[in-house]
């Protein structure tokens, strides 16, 4: 679906929005606005990561965007983020996008409608900044998520599987930090288009608290993660060594009680009166004494 959202005589630019288009529809924008081939196709390809080039004059530039409405366990760049590619011209933006886009609506109604962007320049670096704050919400929402697994992790008096959920935090914890990380290229060229600089200025602190904000989360996700590992292997350790000890007092009580049961005919024990209870004896001595033995090494 393509519809004009702005269009002036008066400032000599347009902004054209496309949704899901075809390819019939974007060749016949390309041959209107003079757009590349190449960067027409790649419109076309939902997987591609951010990038900025120049053809024909015309800035191309695709940016993904964060998608609120991904599934729960979605760990993937095609899964949890959509594509918005912007041509850019002085004369012209054009917005291709698979899916709606929230803040588009957004923009046209806060900066356009009332006349705070006047320039198709202006227009492209409050789509850029849009796209790179899709990522905010998320994170907190993220940060939200770490702080449960910690207190399930560190409080939990009995034990729960984390593993699913926090390998899920850390894929899209990394996803996001990835694509923020790509999404640099568009903000050093960008500066070479001698935009606002009042603008650029903004974006790039919105850029720095967002990857600081991911750098963040990314190093306090693997060291919960490096955590977890760490204290179910303790638990596992525990059990062994409990395990270890209960063995530890039954050796000795499992070695007479197979002497005596090997059913020799001259075994001298087998007829003496005090045989059975010496043996006893000797088993609840054994046992007292590796027992004092464990708790003078601190193992009990």
């Amino acid at each position: 679906m393509q519809q004009t959202l702005f269009s002036s005589a008066e400032y000599g630019w347009e902004w054209i929005d496309i949704e899901n288009p075809n390819a019939e529809e974007l060749q016949k924008l390309a041959d209107e606005y003079g757009l590349h081939p190449a960067s027409v196709r790649d419109c076309l390809q939902p997987e591609h990561l951010p990038k900025y080039e120049i053809a024909n004059n015309i800035v191309f530039i695709i940016t993904r965007i964060y998608d609120t409405k991904a599934h729960r366990e979605a760990d993937t760049i095609q899964e949890l983020t959509n594509k918005l590619s912007i041509f850019y011209h002085e004369n012209f933006v054009i917005t291709i996008h698979r899916y709606p886009v929230a803040f588009i609506s957004e923009v046209k109604e806060k900066y356009i409608d009332t006349n705070l962007i006047k320039t198709s320049s202006g227009l492209l670096t409050r789509l850029v900044r849009s796209a790179l704050r899709t990522f905010d919400d998320p994170a907190d929402k993220l940060a939200n998520d770490l702080d449960y697994y910690e207190t399930k992790t560190f409080l939990q008096s009995k034990p729960v599987s984390l593993t699913k959920g926090l390998y899920h935090l850390k894929r899209k914890v990394g996803v996001s930090k990835r694509i923020l990380k790509l999404s640099e290229v568009i903000l050093d060229n960008l500066k070479l288009l001698h935009l606002s600089p009042t603008e650029m200025q903004d974006m790039q602190d919105l850029y720095v608290h967002m990857v600081t904000l991911y750098d963040e989360l990314n190093d306090s996700t693997n060291h919960l993660v490096n955590t977890y590992i760490s204290l179910s292997s303790q638990k596992t350790n525990d059990v062994m060594r409990v395990l270890t000890i209960f063995s530890v007092f039954f050796m000795p009580l499992t070695f007479i009680v197979g002497i005596y049961g090997m059913n020799f005919e001259f075994m001298p024990e087998l007829h003496s009166a005090y045989g059975y209870p010496l043996v006893l004896i000797s088993m609840a001595l054994i046992t007292l004494v590796v027992y004092v033995w464990f708790r003078r090494k601190g193992w009990l």
